[in-house]
């Protein structure tokens, strides 16, 4: 397990999330030409199945409507806005990491812009692997735009290569992903950076 410096996880605003998150956002996070970048991510990657949209919004940035897509975020206003959505659960990873789902619910999970928020992120990343399908998919997707008060300090100290490390160290440690993949994608304003990784298959009993 990574050792992160003392105070990584630390935010300026560690006042309670719910109360910053509860007036909904309904509002594009990342400019036209990110989004555009990260729809094409996900279709490549293949965001399909059972999906499960990981501190989702209004939106969830997706091309092709999955099978079913479960969302789950801080405000309900906003997911019962997002017209992809078949299931919508509001939940705050921050206070609880645990994800309310059996094992083995999803095909794929997708996080777009958010996960720089998390202060416990290693331990979501194991629930995400616990929640997925052996060969599911876990893609992740940022840029350079945040809520500075809200973001974890070690975020807000590192440039782009950096946040693919971090994200990618997550991943790794949370011990059910094979080797995470990150790499920069072409977008013509807000930079986007991409990561994912595949839930290795369970040991044979």
């Amino acid at each position: 397990m990574t050792a992160f410096p003392p105070g990584f996880f630390d935010r300026a605003d560690p006042g309670d999330d719910a109360g910053f998150y509860g007036p909904p956002r309904l509002v594009q996070h990342i400019d036209d030409g990110a989004i555009a970048a990260v729809g094409a991510f996900y279709d490549e990657v293949g965001v399909t199945g059972d999906v499960l949209d990981l501190m989702s919004s209004w939106v969830s940035h997706l091309r092709t409507r999955p099978r079913r897509l479960t969302v789950l975020g801080m405000n309900a206003a906003e997911l019962d806005a997002n017209p992809m959505a078949d299931v919508r659960v509001v939940h705050d990873l921050n206070a609880d990491p645990v994800l309310p789902f059996p094992d083995g619910s999803f095909d794929t999970a997708l996080c777009t812009v958010s996960i720089d928020y998390l202060t416990q992120p290693v331990a979501v990343c194991a629930e995400v692997g616990r929640v997925l399908r052996p060969g599911g998919i876990f893609a992740l997707t940022f840029s350079n735009r945040c809520f500075p008060t809200k973001a974890i300090r070690g975020w807000l100290g590192a440039d782009d290569r950096g946040r693919a490390a971090i994200v990618a160290t997550y991943l790794h440690d949370a011990g059910v992903f094979d080797e995470p993949v990150a790499e920069y994608r072409e977008a013509p304003g807000d930079p986007v950076i991409a990561v994912h990784a595949t839930r290795r298959a369970d040991p044979p009993s």
